[in-house]
């Protein structure tokens, strides 16, 4: 099953990239690495971890007490690690496609833009 990756979706990816996560963790790395744009919601973070584990992309690998709590973690699959480079690959070929079109259009003003 292949699952349409939105930005929380592969923010979530992305913050599995280095190594497994529980939740929490993994709601406070969606918020940063999207600079507060993207604050999920508990919900909607077990919602997307769902999903994510449905399609082969993330898989829980284990589970531990802390402070009474059970912490569920979860890590990035090797399934999971491919679509998100190729998900990577993808929006810097669409930002790299957008910024030669605004070139065109404004002329030397975005000359200075990164590739």
């Amino acid at each position: 099953m292949t699952i349409e990756l939105r930005e929380p979706s592969f923010l979530l990816l992305t913050a599995l990239a280095d190594g497994p996560k529980h939740g929490y963790a993994l709601l406070s790395e969606v918020a940063d690495l999207s600079d507060g744009r993207v604050a999920l919601k508990v919900g909607s973070l077990y919602a997307i971890i769902e999903r994510a584990e449905g399609a082969g992309l993330v898989e829980h690998v284990r589970d531990e007490v802390v402070s009474g709590r059970l912490r569920r973690y979860f890590a990035l699959s090797a399934s999971g690690r491919e679509r998100l480079v190729e998900e990577a690959s993808r929006l810097e070929e669409n930002a790299k496609r957008a910024r030669e079109r605004l070139r065109r259009r404004t002329g030397p003003a975005l000359a200075g833009m990164t590739q």
